[in-house]
């Protein structure tokens, strides 16, 4: 699903570091009030990577729904809110991996509350990394009251992946959790529960029925379909396993 938005490329000098050859973070505007920004890594075995992420406004206040990959794109984006008078409110990562969470340390030093689920919050701690200020269970949560919705649907790309659904815009972040239409395997199973997966997908396809976009961790943007994608992946990942 291609935005009518003009893309936005932020042009930031030393973005590209020595002996690196990353692209800049890119933002663009998906929907009324909704960002997408999207960031890339280099990674061992799969070459260069995109990262995508939301942020979310409530008024002047925003929300960022996944970190970028680095600290150094993460302060880019919250000086890019930050001049157009726009107040980061909190962040929620929606698993332990870096691509979700590499930006916790940097808002935790700017007193922005970084939500992530218990289970996130353990793995991060057992991986050395930055934690977490607020934690949730398992239960649905309102990260925003009647706008944004916190959902643990079960194990999947891993224990404790969440998506994030926007109510008002009918947007579904499903970070890595959900595959894009490109994607052809279950890609990065390192910390996956393959044999969960299937049944987890059902529960995000049984709860949002009306959901008009999704947010693939990776990859472009689609639709509902991208759900029925990912479920089959599951179902044939663990027919595999």
């Amino acid at each position: 699903m291609k935005s009518v938005y003009p893309l936005l490329t932020l042009m930031f000098s030393g973005l590209v570091l020595a002996g690196d050859s990353l692209p800049e973070m890119q933002i663009e505007k998906i929907a009324d009030g909704v960002y997408l920004h999207t960031s890339f890594q280099n990674v061992e075995g799969y070459g260069l990577v995109d990262a995508n992420g939301l942020v979310v406004l409530d008024g002047q206040d925003a929300y960022i729904i996944d970190t970028p990959w680095s600290e150094f794109d993460t302060a880019a984006l919250v000086d890019w809110l930050q001049e157009r008078n726009y107040k980061v409110k909190a962040s929620v990562s929606t698993h332990f991996h870096d691509d979700r969470t590499a930006g916790i340390e940097y808002l935790n030093s700017l007193s922005v509350p970084t939500y992530a689920s218990e289970q996130t919050n353990a793995l991060l701690k057992q991986n050395g990394k930055a934690l977490a200020t607020e934690t949730f269970g398992n239960e649905p949560l309102w990260l925003v009251e009647g706008k944004v919705e916190i959902f643990y649907p079960g194990a999947g790309h891993s224990a404790d992946n969440i998506v994030v659904w926007l109510l008002e815009q009918r947007i579904l972040n499903g970070g890595c959790f959900v595959r894009a239409a490109e994607a052809a395997t279950l890609g990065n199973t390192s910390d996956a529960v393959v044999t969960d997966w299937a049944a987890s997908a059902e529960r995000v396809q049984r709860r949002y029925p009306d959901v008009q976009m999704v947010i693939p961790g990776h990859g472009a943007l689609g639709d509902a379909a991208l759900l029925e994608h990912t479920r089959r992946l599951a179902v044939a990942g663990a027919a595999k396993s």
